[in-house]
């Protein structure tokens, strides 16, 4: 039996996904895909689905993510599955599609939060002096 083993990040989330032969199950986290809430994170995970026909209903897909917000975690669970359908099917067509689509399916997203520094509350806040 086949079973690849892929993972994704976005910021400070990490999701690790496991692709099976199976009839197109999507679990994230023990939950189906069908009642995850926001929808708009629900649709960001489905793209790679989308994308990939019907390649998508012959794998079950189960994700673990932990760490950051809703999107961030959304956007890790959608580079997990991509990455993971790619090495899967091992089809350079739907690598390039998935490319051509959007980099972050394939590509985590380097990005992280910038560090506090001193003299202020934030990275670039600066307490304010007054002359007068």
């Amino acid at each position: 039996m086949k079973i690849i083993q892929t993972s994704g990040k976005r910021k400070t989330a990490i999701a690790r996904a496991m692709i099976t032969k199976g009839i197109g199950k999507i679990r994230i986290n023990k939950i189906p895909l069908e009642i995850i809430e926001p929808e708009l994170s629900r649709m960001k995970i489905t793209e790679p689905l989308l994308l990939a026909g019907e390649l998508a209903e012959k794998v079950d897909i189960n994700v673990n993510v932990k760490g950051g917000g809703i999107m961030g975690q959304a956007e890790a669970v959608r580079t997990a599955i991509g990455r993971g359908l790619i090495e899967y099917s091992k089809d350079a067509k739907l690598k390039a599609a998935f490319s051509d689509y959007d980099k972050t399916l394939l590509k985590s997203d380097p990005r992280r939060k910038e560090t506090k520094k001193f003299g202020g509350k934030g990275a670039r806040s600066k307490k304010q002096k007054s002359y007068r």
